[in-house]
């Protein structure tokens, strides 16, 4: 991945507006099964959004909604002593021939069953929205140590590129949320500091393909509405957009970050 310059942190996701309980547990349902292909497909995290999450001397962290260890791997690489957790069984598996080193907990952010004051760091990449803030930053702060910090993350397709915006659409990716919106922590946590960061992925047409079936939307939608989710991207990228199979492009993502002390 390439950073490239940042204003002040636009397009800040947060948590799916308009969405009940009910809600975000049946539209995070879709990433029961599929780890091994969202563990293809889905991009990593820049660096600085990573360091900039982790307190200063951090040494034990927690990975809520870990799915397939993306960001658990790169919490391990620095040297973490982290454990990860996730309520979807498949996830897990991947997680665990991936990092085999690493306790894996099957459980939910809301309740994860973890000791008290027992970390320095608790994460959670790419799936605060999928949870009940309230009740998961209550047991962030059950389980984390004076002085530690939650740390929210997102990528998100950048749309203020205009390919991308379109490309967004037809993927119906919803993790693109209004501007300046912020995500709802409990009153545990201090105000949420925000980072962000642009960067980009190096990829072709044809992991655009299978990016879009790692979408909740293509994973919750019928054979009818997925082939015509499909058809329309190649479409798009090979008649439209002009690119060539195999060709390598560039893939502008956002990354948002944020980090929020305890009380």
């Amino acid at each position: 991945m390439s950073l490239r310059d940042q204003p002040p942190v636009p397009n800040l996701p947060g948590r799916a507006p308009g969405l009940d309980r009910a809600a975000r547990r049946e539209l995070g349902g879709a990433f029961r099964a599929g780890g091994e292909h969202y563990d293809a497909v889905r991009p990593g995290y820049p660096d600085a959004a990573v360091d900039f999450m982790l307190p200063a001397g951090a040494r034990d962290a927690a990975d809520l909604g870990a799915g397939t260890g993306i960001l658990t791997a790169l919490l391990t690489a620095r040297g973490l002593r982290v454990t990860a957790v996730d309520p979807s069984a498949d996830m897990l598996a991947q997680l665990r021939r991936k990092l085999p080193g690493v306790p894996a907990v099957e459980a939910t952010a809301e309740a994860t069953g973890l000791p008290d004051a027992a970390f320095d760091a608790v994460l959670c990449a790419q799936a605060w929205h999928w949870v009940d803030p309230g009740a998961a930053s209550a047991e962030a702060a059950r389980i984390l140590r004076p002085g530690g910090t939650l740390g929210l993350v997102w990528n998100q397709l950048d749309v203020t590129v205009p390919w991308v915006h379109r490309l967004s659409r037809i993927m119906h990716a919803g993790d693109v949320h209004r501007p300046h919106f912020r995500p709802a922590v409990g009153q545990q946590f201090a105000e949420p500091e925000p980072l962000g960061a642009r960067w980009d992925q190096r990829t072709t047409p044809e992991d655009l393909l299978e990016l879009a079936k790692s979408r909740s939307y293509y994973l919750r939608a019928g054979e009818a509405t997925r082939a015509k989710v499909l058809g329309n991207l190649r479409w798009y990228l090979f008649e439209h957009l002009g690119h060539a199979p195999g060709a390598e492009l560039a893939l502008p993502y956002s990354t948002h970050a944020w980090r929020a002390a305890r009380r």
